[in-house]
């Protein structure tokens, strides 16, 4: 009966933020059983487990895009948004952070485990259809204790719903976790569609499931099964780069491109209107723009010359000519990603220094670093209340590259590895002359420093660069670094940058701490080291 009981509370408990597509047909139903009958009831709660923590598109603590404030490549400048917090050091057992993406992710993990273990309830025509839906929720359930241990390590692990009794499960180790998670997903993938539907395409399909479990692989130095992942994706032929680069990221290929494996669709939140416009963009005549994430020099200064080559070893010109002028013979995705000084935004020129202009760096809703993302923003928006532009949360080439990386790191660069990176960089428009990676002899230290910035700057403003530097373990390099933006040079030859802020980051903060409130509910954790 306590079992029971406590099914029942977590189910409803959790579901506040969703009612508008969980509401019960029977608002007198007292028991699980009464909400979870039917077909819809199963397609709902699916639904809605993808809703709040992957695909609630004006909530800036969870979108993606976003993310990039946590890292070197942006500044995010909302301290409750968390990403400030984070990237500047401040990140403590105390901060509300700890606490909101532990309950958060937890009570999703909790949900899903109620509803697998009652997925025999509801009546459906087609046994299949009972079959695909748990096996989605099953990959959502994965992904979740992907996220949870990739930033808390040592974690309880839990696949049931719990008693009274069983509310306080022991620490799991991570190795053993990631076991368990790797075993578990293969059996998901394969139980799968193989194909993407005509509706419901955010949902996980076979391969945008692998491409998952690949990041994964990845991310945790499991490199044979990441490229062996990547490999299969290739092969089965359904995803490919899209032509142009620039338009990826707009209203010109956002719904018609075949580069979107794991798709943040407008159907993924009930056609609510998006928001990157005024998260992204610069405040404009109507108000909308916020500049609530904006890139940093770090990342200007990432991309490499048209030649493919660093801006501090190349022979056509020198460090600084680059700094003070980014466009200066670069790499085609910095002009497709980031505007700033001297740019149009909708017909005006931008001139950040100008204290009348509305784009004055230190304007509030303008950008400290003189620098905005390009990708997401979209012009069409710059007057409308809302967008419908569909993002994606894994592409086509994260797969190349995931491929190329997990292959240098093995010591094996094969001619394939060679060129996924070429693939890559033909299709951003190089001069491949020089650019072709096949062209020079590398060691392995050179192949290590290429497919990493190759991988930043490909997926800059995407969310990926925060984990990249902490399995890397670079961060303790590249976030104890100043915050700066705009470098320009003065009528007497001097150059001055703009700083936003001073950030640290301390060998600990590789995984986050546990909020102290949550020992008082669950006393089987243990405190990370360091907070």
């Amino acid at each position: 009966m306590k079992k029971k009981i406590l099914t029942l509370i977590i189910a409803l408990a959790t579901l506040s933020s969703c009612e508008k597509f969980l509401d019960k047909r029977d608002p007198t139903a007292t028991s699980f059983d009464e909400f979870f009958n039917t077909e819809e009831d199963l397609r709902r709660v699916v639904y809605s487990s993808y809703l709040d923590v992957f695909m609630e598109p004006g909530d800036r603590r969870l979108l993606f895009y976003m993310s990039d404030g946590r890292s070197d490549n942006a500044y995010a400048r909302i301290e409750t948004d968390h990403h400030m917090v984070i990237a500047n050091g401040n990140m403590t057992s105390n901060a509300r952070l700890a606490e909101y993406y532990w309950t958060l992710y937890n009570k999703h993990v909790g949900r899903i485990n109620t509803y697998i273990a009652n997925i025999d309830i509801p009546y459906v025509e087609n046994e299949s259809i009972r079959q695909k839906y748990k096996a989605i929720l099953e990959a959502l359930r994965i992904w979740h204790y992907f996220r949870i241990t990739e930033v808390w390590g040592d974690v309880p692990f839990v696949l049931v719903p719990v008693t009274l009794e069983e509310a306080t499960p022991p620490v799991t180790p991570k190795a053993e976790i990631l076991d368990k998670l790797f075993e578990m997903s293969n059996d998901v993938a394969n139980r799968l569609p193989e194909n993407e539907g005509t509706t419901n395409a955010y949902m996980f399909n076979k391969y945008s499931f692998k491409t998952l479990i690949m990041r994964y692989a990845l991310y945790n130095g499991r490199y044979d099964l990441a490229a062996t992942l990547a490999k299969e994706i290739m092969d089965s032929g359904k995803y490919q780069l899209h032509p142009q680069y620039a338009s990826l990221f707009n209203y010109q290929a956002d719904k018609t491109n075949k580069e979107f494996i794991i798709k943040f669709d407008m159907e993924s939140h009930n056609n609510s209107a998006t928001n990157s416009f005024e998260h992204l963009a610069p405040q404009y005549k109507t108000g909308n723009g916020q500049s609530y994430v904006v890139p940093l020099k770090s990342l200007v200064d990432s991309y490499w010359t048209l030649q493919g080559r660093p801006i501090d070893k190349c022979p056509l010109y020198s460090k600084q000519e680059y700094e003070l002028n980014p466009k200066l013979n670069r790499d085609p995705r910095y002009a497709a990603s980031i505007f700033g000084q001297g740019d149009l935004f909708n017909k005006e020129k931008i001139d950040i220094y100008d204290s009348k202009s509305l784009f004055y760096y230190q304007n509030l809703r303008s950008s400290r670093s003189g620098y905005w993302f390009k990708k997401f923003v979209d012009e069409a928006d710059a007057f409308r209340t809302g967008g419908n532009m569909y993002f994606p949360l894994a592409r086509y080439a994260e797969v190349l590259l995931t491929y190329a990386e997990a292959k240098i790191i093995l010591n094996n660069v094969d001619e394939l590895a060679k060129s996924c990176i070429n693939q890559i960089r033909q299709r951003a428009g190089l001069d491949m002359s020089v650019a072709d990676v096949n062209l020079t002899v590398k060691s392995q230290q050179e192949w290590i420093d290429l497919i990493r910035n190759e991988r930043r700057v490909e997926f800059a403003g995407e969310g990926l660069r925060y984990s990249d530097i902490l399995r890397w373990k670079t961060a303790e390099v590249v976030l104890n670094q100043p915050a700066l933006g705009h470098m320009r040079q003065r009528t007497d030859g001097t150059t001055d940058v703009l700083k936003i802020e001073d950030r640290k980051f301390l060998t600990h903060q590789y995984l986050w701490p546990f909020h102290e409130s949550s020992f008082q509910v669950e006393p089987n954790l243990i405190q990370n080291p360091g907070y």
